[in-house]
C-alpha cells in the first residue's frame, strides 16, 4: 500500500508551533499502530542551518549520518520513533543546488530550466523519498503562507493532491486566534485571512489548528468552520499548554487522530497513549524541584539550546522532578556586579554546553573551577568538555597557559586542538566531526555505571578535539579518560573519580534523548544534582540552627 501523506503548513505569524504540531500527529498515529516519518521543508536559501547564527537559527539538530538540520527535527525524533536523515530535511538552497548541478551535467538534455516543473518535481521527490515503507508521511513546510520563498514548495503539494487524490492527501493548517484583552473577545479574522490565502494558491485545508490561549466556543467554531470552508469538527483548539509532551494528549482529546484517519481512510487499533499520559501526570505533580545553572554564550536565546534543554526535562521527569534551569551568561562570571561565587551558589549541579568561539570561554572556565572544587555535580557537553580538560591543565596540573588552538593559536599547551592536525596534513578539508560514532567506555568508570554497556553510539558537531599528548599530564593530576572511539584515536569521555558527578563528554547527548526514553547521562546528572541539593539545603539549614543556639546568641534573646 502506497503511503499517505499529511501536510503542515502555518499562517499569519511564524512561530505556530507548526513543528509540535507535525511531531504530536505522528505520536497519535504511532499511538493508533501507524508507522510514520516526518520531514521538513525550509524556504530559506542556505543549503543547511550549519553556517547561520544561533541567534538567526536557533539549534541545528545533527541526525546519525551527519547532517545538520532544523530544530524541528529534534520534534519530531522526540515524539515518534522515526529514523530521520538527510533526506528529512531540505532547503531551497539544497533543492537548487541539486538542479543546478543536474542542469550543469546536461540532465535537462537543453530544456529551459523552470520553477514549473523541475523545481517542484524535485520538492515532490524528495516527499516520495521519506515515504518509502510507512503508512503516512507528514510534511511540512515552513515559513508562513503568502511569504515569497515558500511558494514553490506550496505548489508541489498542491500537486500533489492533484496526483494523488484526497484519499491519500491531507492538509492541515495551523493559524492563531488572538484574545484581544482590550475588547475580551476571541478574533477569528486572522484566520480567516490566513486561509483565503492559502485558497488563493489552490490549497483548501482540511484540518485547522487554531493557536489560541483558551478553548474555543462552539459559536467561535462554528464561525470558522463557516468562513473557512472546512467541518466544524475539524476546527481544532490548540491551546497553550505548560509542557509540550501535553500537545498529544490534548490533540487526542480534540479528536485530531480520529479525523485523519477517517480523512485518509486508514484502518488503525484503538489509540494507546497511556506513556504520555503518564509524562503529563508527573509534569503536573513533580515529587520536588531540582535546580540547574546552563552557563552559555547563547542564553539569550534559549532555542539555540533547545535539545538541551528537552533533554533536562526528559532528566527531571525520569526522578519525578520540576526542572528548574537558569540561563547563566558566560561573560557575567568574568565581569558580573556579584561574585561568581554569589552567582552560583544556588545551583543543584552546573552545565557547560557546546559552542563555537572565543566568547565567555574564561567565564566557563569559571563555573567548571568553582563546580570541581565545591562538589557541585557537573556536566560539560562538547566545549563543556574541552573547557573542563582546559581547566583541569591550568589549575591541578600547572600548566597556567594551557588552551585550546581555537581560543589562542599561540598557547604553548594545545590542550585541545583541531580536528585536522589530529588527522594530518593531508585532510585539510576534514574540519567538522559530524554524525554518529561509536565509543568504548573503560569498565569501573562512573560513565560505565551510567550507560551500563561498555560500547555505546552517540552524536557529533564539532571541529576541535582533545590533545593525547597531554593524556599523561592530566591523567597523573587525577582526570580519568573513561571513553575513547574503539581506535583510540579521539577521547569521547572524561570524568573525575574523586568528585560525586563530574563528567564530560565531546559528543552531544541530548540528540538522542526522548520523554519516553531519557537519555542516561541527564537521567544521571539531574538525579546528582538532586541529591547535592538535597545535602546542600540540610546542611544550610543546620548551620542555621547551629548559629541560633550559639550561647553568645541564646545570652542575646
Amino acid at each position: 500500500m502506497s503511503a499517505k501523506y499529511i501536510f503542515v503548513t502555518g499562517g499569519v505569524v511564524s512561530s505556530l508551533g507548526k513543528g509540535l504540531a507535525a511531531a504530536s500527529i505522528g505520536c497519535l498515529l504511532e499511538s493508533r499502530g501507524l508507522k510514520v516519518n516526518l520531514m521538513k521543508f525550509d524556504p530559506y536559501l542556505n543549503v543547511d542551518p550549519g553556517t547561520m547564527s544561533p541567534f538567526q537559527h536557533g539549534e541545528v539538530f545533527v541526525t546519525d549520518d551527519g547532517a545538520e538540520t532544523d530544530l524541528d527535527l529534534g520534534h519530531y525524533e522526540r515524539f515518534t520513533h522515526a529514523k530521520l536523515s538527510r533526506d528529512n530535511n531540505w532547503t531551497t538552497g539544497r533543492i537548487y543546488e541539486q538542479i543546478i548541478t543536474k542542469e550543469r551535467r546536461g540532465d535537462y538534455l537543453g530544456k529551459t530550466v523552470q520553477v514549473i516543473p523541475h523545481v517542484t518535481n524535485e520538492i515532490k521527490a524528495a516527499m516520495k523519498k521519506v515515504a518509502q515503507d510507512v503508512d503516512v508521511a507528514i510534511v511540512e513546510v515552513g515559513g508562513t503562507v503568502g511569504d515569497i520563498e515558500s511558494l514553490p514548495f506550496m505548489e508541489a503539494i498542491r500537486q500533489m493532491r492533484q496526483e494523488l487524490g484526497r484519499e491519500h492527501t491531507l492538509f492541515v493548517h495551523v493559524t492563531l486566534v488572538p484574545f484581544i484583552a482590550a475588547a475580551q473577545e476571541l478574533k477569528t479574522k486572522p484566520t480567516q485571512h490566513s486561509v483565503k490565502e492559502l485558497l488563493s494558491i489552490g490549497i483548501q485545508p482540511d484540518i485547522l489548528l487554531c493557536r489560541t490561549d483558551r478553548f474555543l466556543s462552539k459559536d467561535i467554531k462554528g464561525k470558522i468552520a463557516l468562513f473557512c470552508n472546512v467541518e466544524e469538527e475539524a476546527v481544532i483548539t490548540a491551546k497553550d499548554v505548560a509542557s509540550i509532551y501535553e500537545v498529544p494528549v490534548v490533540f487526542s482529546h480534540e479528536g485530531v487522530d480520529t479525523l485523519v484517519l477517517r480523512y485518509l481512510r486508514l484502518e488503525a487499533k484503538d489509540r494507546d497513549l497511556s506513556k504520555w499520559e503518564d509524562i503529563v501526570h508527573r509534569v503536573y505533580n513533580p515529587k520536588a524541584e531540582v535546580t540547574i545553572g546552563i552557563v552559555g554564550k547563547y542564553v539569550e536565546y534559549e532555542d539555540s539550546y533547545k535539545s538541551l534543554k528537552e533533554a533536562l526535562v526528559h532528566g527531571a521527569l525520569a526522578h519525578n522532578l520540576k526542572l528548574q534551569v537558569n540561563w547563566i551568561e558566560a561573560e557575567g562570571l568574568e565581569t558580573g556586579d556579584r561574585t561568581y561565587e554569589e552567582q552560583l551558589a544556588d545551583y543543584d549541579g552546573i552545565l557547560v554546553p557546546g559552542g563555537f568561539g572565543k566568547r565567555g570561554i574564561e567565564g566557563m572556565l569559571i563555573a567548571i573551577r568553582y563546580a570541581r572544587e565545591k562538589k557541585v555535580p557537573y556536566f560539560g557537553i562538547c566545549l563543556g568538555m574541552q573547557t573542563a580538560c582546559i581547566e583541569f591543565a591550568r589549575n591541578v596540573c600547572g600548566l597556567a597557559e594551557a588552551n585550546s588552538s581555537e581560543f589562542d593559536p599561540a598557547t604553548p599547551h594545545r590542550v585541545i586542538y583541531k580536528l585536522r592536525e589530529l588527522r594530518g596534513v593531508e585532510e585539510l578539508g576534514g574540519t567538522m566531526r559530524l554524525g554518529a560514532w561509536p565509543c568504548k567506555i573503560e569498565p569501573g568508570t562512573l560513565a560505565h555505571k551510567i550507560y551500563g554497556q561498555l560500547e555505546i553510539s552517540e552524536r557529533h558537531r564539532h571541529r576541535y578535539e582533545f590533545n593525547r599528548e597531554y593524556e599523561g599530564t592530566l591523567t597523573a593530576g587525577g582526570l580519568k579518560i573513561s571513553g575513547s572511539t574503539p581506535d583510540g584515536t579521539y577521547v569521547e569521555m572524561i570524568e573525575l573519580p574523586d568528585h560525586p558527578h563530574f563528567i564530560g563528554c565531546q559528543f552531544h547527548p541530548e540528540f538522542k534523548s526522548k520523554p519516553l526514553e531519557p537519555h542516561p547521562l541527564f537521567k544521571s546528572f539531574v538525579g546528582a544534582a538532586y541529591e547535592h541539593g538535597l545535602k546542600r539545603r540540610a546542611e544550610k539549614a543546620a548551620a542555621e540552627v547551629e548559629m541560633f543556639h550559639r550561647p553568645e546568641k541564646a545570652g542575646k534573646r
